[in-house]
């Protein structure tokens, strides 16, 4: 199986929602000075938005800096955005600047902790996700 990356703020929103999901997932921290993970294999990300009302930001300074990495960057198969849909146009942005940026697929999006539907569909989604690349890449 691929694997999952993620980054969270000490809210720990998106920190629950990996929890829940019961898939094993490497943490970008928050720290800088902490290590970055390092993938060896190909992973998703899930990244929350810190957007400013403009869009500016959306994309945490940590996710960039592990981004910013090639080998790192090349693994990456697909993002899932997270975001509170109070900031309207802004909601789960990050996942689409990623996206482009990276020329990934956006697989989701939820709401800051997400809900029981979000575990299910991000978990059901995920597996079809991989069993497709893996078949792809045979």
């Amino acid at each position: 199986m691929a694997g999952l990356i993620y980054y969270s703020s000490v809210s720990g929103n998106t920190a629950r929602l990996v929890a829940a999901l019961g898939i094993q997932a490497d943490r970008i921290p928050v720290r800088p000075a902490d290590p970055m993970p390092a993938p060896a294999r190909p992973y998703v990300l899930i990244c929350p938005t810190f957007a400013d009302g403009a869009g500016r930001g959306a994309v945490p300074k940590q996710v960039i800096r592990f981004l910013n990495d090639p080998p790192t960057r090349a693994l990456l198969r697909g993002v899932i955005g997270a975001g509170n849909r109070n900031f309207g146009a802004t909601f789960a942005l990050s996942g689409d600047v990623i996206a482009a940026k990276c020329n990934v697929p956006v697989l989701y999006r939820f709401e800051m902790a997400g809900t029981e539907t979000d575990i299910a569909c991000i978990r059901a989604g995920l597996d079809k996700f991989w069993r497709t690349e893996c078949s792809i890449m045979a």
